[in-house]
């Protein structure tokens, strides 16, 4: 999980009401009151004696009592406790187990069909919205770089990476360039870099810059700084999602108010803001679980996030996960990203 439990920690008998309140709340959304959290935890427990347990994990952080109520609701602290020791996970079952095989089976030719597959299903199986970054290559490598000239201080970029992969940039720059100088500049990086990972020819362009400063004529360096621009932004090969069900998230009566779902929409059309927070699971051992503002974003204060990576071999390729509010039923929903990332790489590896 993506952080530990709080201490202090309660006693054995707050920690079990604790869980049986997290529970209630779960299923009902309501404040849980006294009496009704000694009828549930199964204790010989009179209403006075749970009203102070109840006390002592407000001290804690761990419930809140909402104006409105006599009752307590779990903050953040006290989900992320309920997350990390409190929980019992319910691992999906043989039918959901084989549902998932078979989404991945059906797609596994098409990375971005089994991604939107996937996220479809994930939505489906926890009425959130589910989430999935297509496969990034473990290695982009230059296979080769062309230069076009265009009007108006423009070039067009063509980079060739990997095997056949094509991506077309155009770049504004400070003066015009000829068509022999652009040939010039595509001929010295296609014979000098043609073949390195990129994440290398970035930083050898910038050290051959420097270097050559005092030799290299103005021309060549100036084209050459155009083409560091164009592959500084060549990784987008790897900044892909697909997202599926966000209107499930107006069932939540938490999430359904007309200005959170738009934040949260517009926070789904933002691609930078969703990849930063997949990208915090991409080296991340197994499931993790960012719980209101733990994610970091103000946006999803009011929303978990359970997010897992797939590897292909002993690389980190994607993330998949759901977005849902922070009243959602964990010991369900985490088994399930979990099994679905599993379930992904076993795919992958044996495709391989």
């Amino acid at each position: 999980m993506s952080a530990e439990a709080s201490k202090p920690v309660p006693s054995d008998r707050g920690q079990h009401l604790l869980r049986v309140l997290i529970q209630r709340y779960i299923r009902d959304g309501q404040p849980v009151g006294s009496r009704t959290l000694a009828k549930d935890a199964g204790l010989d427990l009179s209403p006075a004696t749970i009203r102070n347990v109840m006390s002592d994990l407000e001290d804690l952080g761990l419930v809140s009592a909402p104006h409105t109520s006599a009752g307590r609701i779990p903050t953040s602290k006290g989900y992320r406790l309920f997350v990390d020791t409190l929980v019992r996970y319910r691992q999906p079952d043989d039918r959901e187990i084989r549902k998932i095989q078979a989404q991945i089976r059906g797609e596994s030719g098409n990375p971005e069909g089994f991604v939107g597959a996937i996220s479809n299903m994930l939505s489906e199986f926890t009425s959130m919205a589910g989430l999935v970054t297509v496969p990034r290559a473990p290695r982009v490598t230059l296979r080769q770089i062309e230069f076009l000239p265009l009007s108006e201080n423009r070039v067009l970029v063509i980079l060739v990476v990997n095997d056949r992969e094509v991506q077309n940039r155009i770049l504004h720059t400070d003066r015009n360039f000829t068509a022999s100088e652009l040939q010039e500049a595509q001929n010295f990086i296609n014979e000098n870099y043609a073949g390195v990972i990129l994440e290398q020819v970035r930083s050898r362009l910038l050290e051959d810059l420097d270097s050559t400063r005092d030799s290299m004529n103005q021309t060549m360096h100036q084209i050459i700084s155009v083409a560091q621009s164009a592959m500084d932004g060549a990784t987008d090969l790897n900044n892909k999602y697909v997202v599926a069900g966000e209107t499930k998230l107006m069932d939540f009566a938490e999430l359904s108010d007309v200005g959170t779902l738009r934040r949260l929409f517009d926070a789904f059309s933002r691609k930078r803001l969703i990849l930063d927070l997949l990208d915090r699971s991409i080296n991340a051992n197994g499931v993790q679980v960012f719980i209101g503002e733990e994610s970091g974003f103000r946006i999803f204060d009011g929303c978990s996030v359970i997010t897992a990576p797939y590897h292909m071999g002993d690389n980190t390729i994607g993330v998949l996960g759901v977005i849902g509010p922070t009243r959602m039923a964990y010991d369900r929903v985490v088994p399930i990203v979990d099994v679905t990332a599993r379930l992904l790489e076993s795919a992958l590896n044996q495709s391989t």
